[in-house]
């Protein structure tokens, strides 16, 4: 990564951890573009899969969507790999040529739906590509990882937001292979590795008993190349800090204490969680990325009052057992009460805000 002009829409001294004073914050578009992930008032999981197709201008607009954060999550993502190396990012040996898949996706995917920034160019396995937000210019052999300096899989997702986990296809089963996770929420990405697909879901209350696991399994092993899947999920964190990972768990943990009815809106932050996989052509791999966006409440409340409300009424009403597997117990009726203030009771729309018909920021 070298220095290079910023365009204006882009952010690119933003900091995600408290030693850079947590400086990151959202443009009122920037937060009415977000993948809102709650089409009704009241929450339970599902699998809510549906085709990555092309929706609306906003986070579905594109394969892999890239916003006015680009450029600081890639330095932050940078930052994390130089002080913990061999914690965010892991690739088993054989997992190779799902590297290289991965590599080809995320670029042919940028050099489409972004041209002015993302230029790939092929003459065989001889390709140019250019990564003009990042100043990056390089040629390499595709499937030849020694004229790369790094692994293709770390190469490529140090250029992209988010976090991308590959499972590979075995007896049945789907298993970690590879991860670049300077993202994650709540988990270890060494410890994890080598889990089948039950084993690294098992934390997860209710899925067994409703049955979603098996479903859920059974689809994704149907997947073809070139018809992605997508899926949004949620949490909330406290402050914006998107690097809450099992290892640093007594360096984010205490700040769930700090949270008050007073401070809530600037402190809670809902992490949202747009996942669209993709089965990899040769590998036969599914990769399985997860972007993550952080809006805070005070945020939502001022330039999308119509999700405020909205997350207040499925907030309150959230099962208790999701409230403590997310980790929510110590904060949670702090948020709820801070944005009551907030929530009118008017109806509202429902459905995701990339739908017909769903859900709007609001005024």
């Amino acid at each position: 990564m070298t220095d290079t002009a910023v365009p204006p829409a882009f952010k690119a001294d933003e900091t995600y951890t408290p030693e850079g004073q947590y400086t990151f914050a959202n443009s009122r578009e920037g937060v009415r573009r977000l993948p809102f992930p709650f089409p009704d008032d009241e929450y339970m999981y599902s699998m809510n899969l549906e085709p990555h197709v092309p929706a609306g201008d906003g986070a579905m607009r594109a394969a892999f969507d890239i916003d006015e954060h680009y450029i600081s999550e890639c330095r932050h993502r940078v930052q994390m790999l130089e002080e913990m190396p061999g914690v965010h990012y892991v690739a088993l040996p054989h997992m190779m040529e799902a590297q290289w898949d991965l590599l080809e996706l995320l670029f042919e995917s940028y050099a489409r739906d972004y041209p002015e920034h993302f230029t790939l160019t092929k003459n065989g396995n001889e390709w140019h590509w250019q990564n003009r937000l990042l100043g990056i210019d390089d040629t390499f052999t595709f499937g030849d990882p020694s004229t790369l300096e790094l692994e293709p899989m770390e190469y490529a997702t140090r250029q992209a937001q988010g976090e991308f986990v590959v499972l590979e296809e075995r007896d049945g089963d789907l298993v970690i292979g590879a991860g670049m996770t300077t993202q994650r929420a709540d988990y270890s990405l060494r410890f994890n590795v080598g889990m089948r697909f039950f084993e690294f879901h098992g934390p997860v209350p209710k899925l067994h008993e409703m049955g979603i696991l098996d479903r859920a399994l059974k689809f994704l092993l149907r997947m073809k190349p070139g018809h992605p899947v997508r899926r949004v999920n949620w949490t909330l964190t406290v402050n914006p800090r998107l690097e809450t990972s099992v290892e640093t768990l007594p360096d984010w943990a205490p700040d769930r204490a700090t949270v008050t009815d007073e401070n809530a809106g600037d402190l809670v932050h809902l992490r949202i969680e747009l996942q669209p996989l993709h089965r990899l052509p040769r590998s036969n791999a599914i990769v399985f990325p997860v972007r993550t966006y952080l809006v805070s409440l005070a945020e939502l409340v001022e330039h999308a009052p119509d999700w405020a409300k909205r997350l207040h009424r499925a907030l309150a009403t959230l099962d208790p057992a999701l409230v403590d597997y997310k980790g929510l117990t110590r904060y949670h009726a702090s948020a709820v009460s801070w944005l009551a203030q907030y929530d009118d009771g008017a109806p509202l729309a429902g459905g995701y805000p990339w739908a017909d018909g769903g859900i709007q920021p609001g005024a």
